[in-house]
Parts: C-alpha cells; sequence; structure tokens
C-alpha cells in the first residue's frame, strides 16, 4: 500500500517499508512522520508479517529533518509538534514487534541516521555516508541522536559526530559497529530481503521475546519491554482466564496458581 510520503509492501511476511520523497533525498516533514506512524501501525497489525525492512526511495536514505519544515516553527511548536511527536514515531520504529533491517541506499544524516539507528540490523551500500550534522546548523539532535544512538553505538563515536562534525564512509561506519554489512551499490534492498528470509524461518514469538529482552538488557526502554513480557506470559495462564470469566460472571475468583 501507498501511504503519502510512506509505502508499505508485504510479501511473503516481509514488509519493505519505503520513505518516499525522493525529490528531497527523502527529508522528513510532518507529513512523513505521520505516513510513518500509519505504515508502522499497518505493520503491526498484520499478523502474517515476521520481519521488516525500512529505506529509502531514489538516491538517498533520508537527508534527516526537512529545515524547511521546522524553520519556521515557534520555540514552542518546535518542541511540541516537531520534536516530541518524532520522538513518539520514533519510538514506535524502534519497538515494531519484529525484527527490522535498515538498507541504507544513500546517505543517512541528522535525523536520517536517526531513522536509521532504529533498526536491529543495518546493510549499508559502499558508496554512503553518515553523521549528525546538526550543531554545523546551531541545533542539537533531537530524535534519539543523543540517547538511543549512544546506547546503540558508544557515547565516543556520537561525540565524534555531533560535537566533530564528522562524517562517516560505510567502510568507517562499519568499523565502528554502526553498520552490519556493506553491499554495492544499489543492491541494499535485495540483500537484507535475503536477510529478512533467514528470520521469517526462525520462530516468530521467539524473536519478539527475545527483541524485547535485548531492549531491557540495554536500557532503551526504561521498562516497557519488562512489562511487555510479562504481559504476554501472564496471557497464557489459568489464572488470566480463570479471572476474566470470574468478573464476567459476577463471582469471586477462585486462582489455583497454574501456569
Amino acid at each position: 500500500m501507498a501511504s503519502g510520503t510512506v509505502k508499505v509492501d508485504i510479501q511473503d511476511h516481509i514488509a519493505l517499508l519505503t520513505v518516499s520523497r525522493p525529490e528531497k533525498l527523502n527529508a522528513l516533514d510532518l507529513d512523513m512522520l505521520k505516513a510513518l506512524a500509519a505504515a508502522v501501525d499497518e505493520i503491526e497489525a498484520n499478523s502474517a508479517v515476521r520481519a521488516a525492512i525500512l529505506t529509502g526511495e531514489g538516491k538517498g536514505f533520508s537527508a534527516g529533518g526537512d529545515i524547511k519544515a521546522w524553520s519556521e516553527m515557534t520555540a514552542q511548536e518546535f518542541g511540541h509538534a516537531w520534536v516530541r511527536f518524532g520522538h513518539r514515531v520514533f519510538e514506535r520504529v524502534a519497538t515494531l514487534r519484529v525484527p527490522l533491517i535498515a538498507a541504507i541506499n544513500g546517505h543517512a544524516l541528522g535525523g536520517g541516521l536517526e531513522l536509521a539507528g532504529l533498526a536491529d540490523i543495518r546493510i549499508a551500500e559502499e558508496h554512503i555516508r553518515i553523521g549528525l550534522p546538526e550543531t554545523g546548523l546551531g541545533m542539537v539532535p533531537g530524535w534519539s541522536g543523543t540517547q538511543r544512538l549512544v546506547k546503540r553505538f558508544g557515547a565516543q563515536v556520537v561525540r565524534r559526530m555531533a560535537l566533530g562534525g564528522e562524517i562517516f564512509t560505510a567502510e568507517q561506519a562499519q568499523s565502528l559497529g554502526m553498520v552490519d554489512l556493506i553491499v554495492p551499490t544499489g543492491s541494499s534492498v535485495l540483500t537484507a530481503t535475503e536477510y529478512a528470509q533467514r528470520l521469517v524461518m526462525r520462530g516468530p514469538a521467539a524473536l519478539e521475546v527475545t527483541k524485547l529482552m535485548i531492549a531491557s538488557a540495554s536500557g532503551e526502554d526504561n521498562g516497557t519491554a519488562v512489562e511487555a513480557l510479562g504481559s504476554i506470559l501472564i496471557a497464557k495462564t489459568a489464572d488470566l482466564k480463570e479471572g476474566v470469566a470470574a468478573f464476567s460472571e459476577k463471582r469471586q475468583a477462585s486462582f489455583k496458581g497454574e501456569w
């Protein structure tokens, strides 16, 4: 399906999610953020999906936040409608129930790198460049660049990009642990699809729970993964079924501690 500036194509248990604003190198604006949130909701609601791929249309993965989209905002609008809303959308992407692979087919800068950083696996084409150039514009990374990326890539790597303005090649990014695979130009989506096909063969419930456990161990989720895991476990118990039945029948529940 197509949803404005984000396209979703689901085939063989794999969802291909494409940010599509190629004339702007897929720079993110509010409409794209809204479309991205809707695309994630569509994938979450489809129980047949077992893996997802995130990529950009055209020559770029994403050039980050569109300056024209936020430069005229008041400070309050910028903080609420742009930064906080973007955070909510990015959190939805990061906590997608299925493994997410970023097929980085072009430069990923600023918000574009923050977007790629949401993925569980990153496959980069050999020509790409990545970085966090925001301080050169007098602003700061605002969509988890100093938070999630520090947890995933390490504080010193983020310092070099955000403070020093360093732009890394694909090879440098791989050596720093920022990308997992480097592939020839034009082949990132194909390689990501092949990787996703491997994931589809694994237990979907096990993948979902393992992703939650890793998020908990890395401190990215502030406890939501623990609650999700606990809820999934409890949902399978006889005690929960008894509790719901007792509520419906307006009687005292008789719990037996049965799993």
